[in-house]
């Protein structure tokens, strides 16, 4: 068994010269966002879920981007809102948000 059930990477990355990627798109505190919503979910930790910061996932023009393991789906987003349903559907009950998955 995997030490989490789900763990969920965020781009953050910031490239140079105002060239696309993620961060250009509030990337890192949508992360900050999700990270304490779990938190507040009490869902964190062993067994549970995991947000973490990636470097570049090599999705720029389709960012920002997220990449939920072990099921291997990408998603973009736009706005916290959009977290929150990937939270409820994807992370609470295991259904894809087929109009957020790239």
């Amino acid at each position: 068994m995997s030490y989490y059930q789900k763990h969920v990477f965020f781009c953050v990355n910031q490239r140079e010269a105002g060239a696309a990627c993620c961060n250009n798109l509030g990337a890192q505190d949508v992360r900050d966002y999700a990270k304490a919503r779990i938190k507040s979910l009490k869902l964190n930790g062993q067994g549970k879920i995991r947000i973490n910061n990636a470097g570049c996932l090599d999705r720029c023009d389709e960012g920002p981007v997220i990449v939920i393991y072990p099921e291997e789906t990408w998603y973009t987003y736009i706005d916290k809102e959009d977290v929150d349903e990937i939270i409820e559907e994807h992370l609470i009950n295991g259904r894809i948000v087929e109009r957020l998955k790239i």
